[in-house]
């Protein structure tokens, strides 16, 4: 006997338990951000005392020159290293987003194509047009979400190229600023 109830039940709790893991790997991603965060809120205030000191123990200008083209080297050093621990943060949780969500789009349609195939055989006579009906909606429908994962995985693959390309420029480029003002000092 084909029981819909239970079919539907599977996918309500299929469905509950990705939002679990959904949750589970929204924390897991907050938890790195905030010790990223607290770490790098250490580093500036270890920074700001190192400066201070620095600062006071300055006798000529030639040496604040100095001390301003290493401050700065420094400062753009912590930067470039935050912003790569954030972008690692932020495509590890996309990829583990993305793979959860495959996962359950898989899970999904597995189900959903079970159903069709149980209704299939218990539908009524002289149903097959809505039958054929169902069955194409449910192949488009699975065919869609497969070119919208292929493009998006394009399109995060062209994002990362592009910062890690950017995070190398930044860095070569404060490494260049800071050698020349040393060389110009």
């Amino acid at each position: 006997m084909y029981n819909a109830t239970e079919q539907f039940a599977d996918l309500n709790k299929a469905g509950y338990d990705n939002a679990v893991k959904l949750a589970e790997l929204s924390l897991e991603k907050a938890e790195r951000l905030t010790k990223l965060n607290l770490q790098a809120a250490k580093v500036a205030l270890e920074q700001g005392v190192f400066s201070a000191n620095a600062v006071t123990s300055i006798k000529d200008v030639q040496e604040l020159i100095t001390l301003r083209a290493k401050l700065t080297e420094a400062g753009v050093q912590n930067a470039l290293g935050y912003s790569r621990g954030v972008y690692e943060i932020a495509s590890e949780a996309q990829a583990d987003f993305s793979a959860l969500a495959e996962e359950a789009w898989a899970s999904y349609t597995k189900g959903v194509a079970a159903w069709v195939e149980k209704a299939t055989k218990n539908a009524p006579a002289g149903s097959d047009v809505a039958v054929t009906a169902l069955k194409s909606t449910v192949a488009a429908t699975t065919a869609a979400f497969d070119q919208l994962s292929k493009a998006t995985k394009q399109v995060v693959s062209f994002a990362d190229a592009s910062m890690r390309a950017a995070t190398a420029n930044a860095a070569s480029a404060a490494k260049t600023t800071t050698t020349k003002g040393r060389k110009a000092a």
